[in-house]
């Protein structure tokens, strides 16, 4: 035992001048590539920023006062809320902008080169050199780009959906006047309260994560555990030791912003149970929830000194909302265990990445468009007339990565899969998913269409016809062009064919809002217009 932990300490001797050889020609290719990034970003988002918000200001109070989803009295409100918002984000967007380029501009020097070294790269001596260099300056572009996308796509799409979508049940949403006072009172308390109580609670707690993860690391480091295991994990988890009061920091000032939402929560309390008593109970409630889930992240004494107050009327719903702790936190057990360490990053490595399969969708959207384009279903029309941003008819932009993410739910019915089949045989399940709650948002509503699909036991003329309803669903005219003629369709089959062609199409339009989402899409339309071109001979 004792010659082990020898050899554990001198493995960890003999890593130091590696680590900070790779770290210090890190931190001066960040000193020579690191201000151009940050002058790329900040300049370019702070421009587009400014730029566009007077944009954003006309068309925004335009779309409120045009909806038909809300009344007159929610509408002012509405505005008045807009407003504060609008001028914040014009304070945090530049202000973001810059930080954010300073932090990329010396973070992704650094994480090139040690991943230059990783397991399985040729020429590491050179990449070593090379990488995080120009790619730096280019990928600051890059975010400027999906910036001016998410700013301009992005945003409009959203409005638009504001402004065209007709309420569910005919009906505008109206608030009640007589809990307003009320909410706004709830809500400024919960605001001063909350915003004082987790600053002093993330203050006292500041020392314990940051104590407590550095001898998490060191230890692991030391005996070659958690993050150590894997040799290519081993520079980053060693960057990780260096870089962990900046995280510590992170989540001190996470905390402080989260006491915004916490806050203004209380002002949804009352208005729902129609109760000021019960929203200021919340207010003093919420302390001791944050209280309590930090603790059971830090690893610290389970519960909280502060009191938790009954806050809803319906005693179940106070501990199923939002805020309340998950119920793995509430199930702790008495006995204090310590947190089990990670064995291996290998399962981490599995796990699908977002942009990944962002990258994946598109390829199989390129696939099937080609196929699409040769029988004539998508024209040169659909092709021009996205090109010249006139994106309304939606068969490019939505329809065909509906279609294709109709034919992988189609193909993972079949195969009676619990996840959702890639076309490279890659399974998607929630073990493996993104752990993402933007991802949780898209993959469970298309994880219960997958359901409803193996329930229908669809024909392949029907699976045809659905897929062309899910593609040209947006266009009426060519939708009854190309549809087959089914006399075995009957209204019932026809009414939930058109509910799941409209609900992937709506899933759909949510992920074109992601902000890597155009720029893919772009390269999509380049590739169709030359497939097109080949097809036509070259006309």
């Amino acid at each position: 035992m004792e010659t082990g932990f020898w050899t554990s300490v001198w493995s960890f001797i003999k890593f130091l001048p590696f680590f900070f050889g790779l770290f210090f020609l890190g931190i001066i290719k960040g000193a020579l590539f690191g201000p151009w990034a940050w002058l790329i970003m900040t300049i370019g988002i702070s421009a587009l920023i400014l730029g566009l918000w007077p944009v954003h200001v006309i068309w925004t109070y335009y779309c409120i006062i045009r909806t038909k989803v809300v009344g007159p009295v929610v509408k002012l409100l509405l505005l008045g809320a807009v407003t504060i918002l609008l001028v914040l984000w014009l304070v945090v967007g530049i202000v973001g902008s810059i930080l954010a380029g300073l932090g990329y501009g010396f973070l992704a020097p650094v994480m090139a080169t040690f991943d230059a070294v990783g397991e399985g790269k040729e020429k590491p001596l050179i990449h070593c050199f090379l990488d995080g260099t120009w790619s730096t300056v280019t990928g600051s572009c890059t975010v400027v780009r999906d910036m001016k996308d998410m700013l301009l796509h992005s945003y409009f799409s959203i409005m638009d959906e504001i402004r065209l979508h007709a309420p569910p049940d005919g009906k505008p949403y109206e608030i009640r006047l007589l809990h307003i006072p009320g909410s706004i009172f709830a809500a400024v308390c919960g605001l001063v309260v909350d915003s004082i109580m987790f600053t002093l609670i993330a203050l006292y707690k500041f020392p314990v994560m940051l104590f407590k993860g550095w001898k998490r690391l060191i230890e692991d480091l030391v005996g070659r555990e958690g993050p150590f295991l894997e040799t290519a994990c081993v520079p980053f988890a060693g960057l990780a030791i260096l870089l962990w009061p900046f995280a510590v920091l992170g989540a001190f000032l996470a905390s402080i912003i989260c006491s915004i939402p916490f806050g203004a929560y209380a002002a949804v309390v009352v208005y729902q149970e129609s109760s000021l008593f019960l929203g200021l109970s919340y207010v003093i409630s919420s302390v001791s929830i944050f209280d309590e889930y930090t603790n059971d992240v830090l690893d610290m004494a389970p519960g909280s000194c502060f009191p938790r107050f009954k806050y809803r009327k319906d005693e179940a719903s106070s501990h199923s909302g939002s805020l309340s702790r998950p119920t793995s936190f509430k199930e702790k057990p008495d006995v204090k265990k310590a947190p089990q360490r990670v064995t291996s990053f290998k399962s981490s490595f599995d796990e699908f990445n977002p942009f990944k399969l962002l990258d994946h969708l598109f390829a199989e959207c390129k696939h099937h468009g080609k196929d699409l384009v040769a029988e004539g279903v998508i024209t040169p029309k659909d092709i021009e007339a996205t090109k010249a941003g006139k994106v309304s008819s939606g068969i490019l932009n939505v329809g065909l990565p509906a279609y294709v993410i109709l034919k992988s739910l189609l193909r993972s019915a079949k195969a009676n899969c619990d996840g959702l089949i890639l076309s490279g045989g890659s399974v998607i399940t929630s073990d493996n998913r993104p752990k993402s709650k933007i991802f949780e948002w898209f993959f469970d509503p298309l994880m219960v269409i997958k359901e409803q699909i193996k329930a229908e036991n669809f024909t392949e003329e029907e699976e045809s016809y659905l897929g062309k309803h899910v593609l040209l669903i947006s266009d009426p005219k060519r939708l009854k062009e190309n549809l087959p003629h089914l006399p075995s369709l009957n209204e019932q089959k026809q009414a939930e064919i058109d509910a799941f062609a409209r609900r992937l199409q709506g899933i759909t339009k949510s992920i074109s809002r992601y902000p890597t989402f155009k720029r893919r899409f772009d390269a999509l339309v380049k590739a169709l217009s030359e497939e097109l071109a080949r097809t036509m001979g070259g006309s």
